[in-house]
């Protein structure tokens, strides 16, 4: 077997990684050691499986994390033994703009430049596009993510956390108006953000895309890109516990 590594930095417990397993690019899997930021990125530039790894610095999560570097030698052994199940997390969304593809594994993002930023939400079903509201939104911006990314900027927003793999979610950002929910798209709609009014900002996984003007439009999609981790049967940590840990993370402590 060969292993990819993307690391936060160069942990000793790598050493045992690279002891164990031959390494390089294009490996047969990948091992993300870090926080959910090394995992973001190991996501979109590694196709295969991903085992994420969580660090012990200051701040890291580790959100999709089961295990952590104390770990180490259990996952190692278990790799070797081929005692491992691969599962699908989710789908990478796609985001195209000015006919380049990019692909989310977050959220898709567009804030406001300055003040505010006015914006009209359409969707594309069986290649019919529509205005889902018939008025125009103002506010911060808005964003989109699926089930990878519901947990992170998008549930910080007021977003809805998702557990189905097959949608995505589009949540405005402190708008006005007279409907400010957060809206839920099936595998096959497109949704299209279109500029009217004041300049926005356009990223993705916090990677700067583009400023836009008004008449500048974006759409979003769930893309056939799965992002696949690997999990142990003995360390599964499962929805409320991992819903628990960020919370906890998070409490100001006395």
């Amino acid at each position: 077997m060969k292993v990819t590594i993307f690391a936060k930095k160069e942990y000793p417990e790598i050493s045992k990684i690279r002891k164990a397993f031959k390494t390089g690019p294009k490996g047969d899997i990948c091992i993300a050691v870090g926080g959910d930021g090394t995992f973001t990125k190991a996501a979109r530039e590694f196709e295969g499986p991903i085992l994420p790894i969580r660090s012990f610095d200051k701040g890291s999560i580790g959100y999709y994390s089961d295990i952590s570097l104390n770990e180490i030698d259990y996952a190692i052994e278990k790799l070797k033994e081929g005692d491992y199940s691969i599962e699908k997390l989710g789908n990478k969304m796609e985001l195209e703009y000015k006919n380049k593809r990019y692909y989310v594994v977050n959220e898709a993002v567009m804030t406001n430049e300055r003040e505010e930023v006015s914006f009209k939400i359409y969707e594309t079903y069986k290649k019919n596009r529509k205005e889902i509201y018939p008025f125009v939104m103002s506010g911060d911006g808005v964003l989109m993510a699926s089930l990878v990314g519901s947990t992170a900027y998008n549930k910080s927003a007021g977003g809805p956390i998702i557990m189905d793999p097959d949608v995505f979610c589009i949540t405005p950002i402190n708008v006005d108006g007279p409907y400010r929910s957060p809206l839920i798209a099936g595998p096959k709609r497109q949704i299209e953000i279109e500029i009217i009014k004041y300049n926005g900002r356009l990223r993705y996984d916090g990677i700067e895309v583009a400023t836009l003007h008004p008449g500048d439009t974006f759409a979003v999609k769930l893309s056939e890109k799965e992002l696949n981790v690997i999990r142990f049967k003995k360390y599964r940590e499962e929805f409320g516990a991992k819903l628990e840990r960020i919370i906890r993370s998070r409490m100001v402590k006395e």
